[in-house]
């Protein structure tokens, strides 16, 4: 019984010592019209949870581009925060981009 005591704590004590998940934390000022952009390679079926806001509405998207297309699994406008869960449909390098609307925006989040 000891001896499987032993083998137990030697195979799941190291997976919970494991580091958590990377987050990417970010912040940006935004000229009226500007853009920031954040991106990462995401392959097939993984995973990205996120959270950001802004001190004024800006227009938000996560997009991708496949040869002169883009496309663009998130899209929203005149948003002053969001968060969710982002699963890619397909492996590409995505882009969580943000754009300024009437003036000059503050904005800060994190992808993990």
């Amino acid at each position: 019984m000891k001896r499987l005591a032993l083998i137990l704590c030697a195979t799941f004590i190291p997976a919970l010592a494991a580091d958590p998940p990377k987050s990417t934390p970010f912040s940006a000022t935004l000229e009226r019209g500007g853009m920031h952009e954040e991106c990462m390679r995401v392959e097939k079926g993984e995973k990205r949870n996120y959270h950001w806001k802004a001190d004024a509405p800006v227009d938000f998207n996560i997009h991708r581009h496949e040869g002169n297309e883009v496309f663009y699994p998130v899209k929203r406008t005149a948003m002053r925060g969001d968060g969710g869960t982002f699963s890619a449909d397909v492996a590409a390098d995505y882009c969580w981009m943000w754009t300024a609307r009437d003036k000059a925006v503050k904005l800060e989040g994190a992808i993990r």
